[in-house]
């Protein structure tokens, strides 16, 4: 017990140092891939055909890939195929190839679910607008965004709270999250050796920034109730 109250402190700053680079992949990702997945879904719902099919298989490609094999790909393929380490060796490099890939990916996946929504809205709406004298882009920013929100905030909190554990995959190119943090402790870390009881705090950080954003999300969704 001795023992673990002095190695307490020293594994509590390693993770909090660790969740912060979570931290800061998880709301890049969401900077990125919100306005991003927007723009594949419209090139997805295209009336250029070429266009169109481009970005379906596309999507079609992210979405059946494994995550983890695109960061190998994006931070490796620079260096070992194009003999250009653009992304170098250090901890920042790690941090801007992990960023692109998440963003990619997950922007893919918001893609299809802001096609739904905006194919969920009745076309009669779009239509009506039209005729009031209504721009295209006017219809979309005041009459279709909204509705759309309100259909899509479910499916996209499903995809926000597994964002939060799919951060981990970046450990699979040495980017020092928290699970990296905590595993570090088992092979050896600031004169701690042979712990596995760090691994388990770990998930105490997960089940708490999850049930925030569950909290977040459900009070998001009440207040759109009103489109129903």
């Amino acid at each position: 017990m001795e023992l673990f109250l002095e190695q307490l402190p020293i594994v509590v700053r390693s993770l909090n140092i660790g969740f912060v680079q979570t931290l800061k992949l998880f709301f890049i990702t969401l900077i990125g891939a919100f306005p991003l997945g927007l723009v594949i879904a419209f090139g997805s719902m295209s009336r250029f055909l070429p266009l169109r099919y481009f970005t379906k298989l596309f999507v079609w490609i992210i979405r059946g890939t494994p995550l983890m094999i695109q960061l190998l790909i994006v931070y490796f393929f620079p260096g070992l195929v194009l003999h250009n380490p653009i992304w170098g060796s250090g901890e920042s490099g790690r941090f801007l190839a992990a960023s692109l890939a998440f963003i990619v990916n997950y922007a893919c996946y918001f893609s299809e679910i802001y096609r739904g929504g905006i194919q969920a809205v009745p076309v009669g709406q779009t239509e009506a607008g039209l005729v009031l004298g209504m721009t295209k882009s006017q219809i979309f920013f005041q009459v279709t965004l909204l509705q759309m929100i309100k259909r899509i905030v479910p499916p996209m909190s499903n995809e926000i709270i597994t964002l939060v554990k799919d951060t981990s995959l970046s450990r699979i190119i040495a980017l020092q999250e928290i699970i990296w943090a905590g595993q570090a402790f088992m092979k050896g870390s600031q004169g701690i050796a042979g712990a596995i009881w760090p691994l388990f705090f770990t998930a105490i950080y997960y089940l708490i920034f999850n049930g925030i954003l569950t909290v977040l999300l459900g009070r998001l969704e009440k207040k759109l109730e009103y489109f129903k």
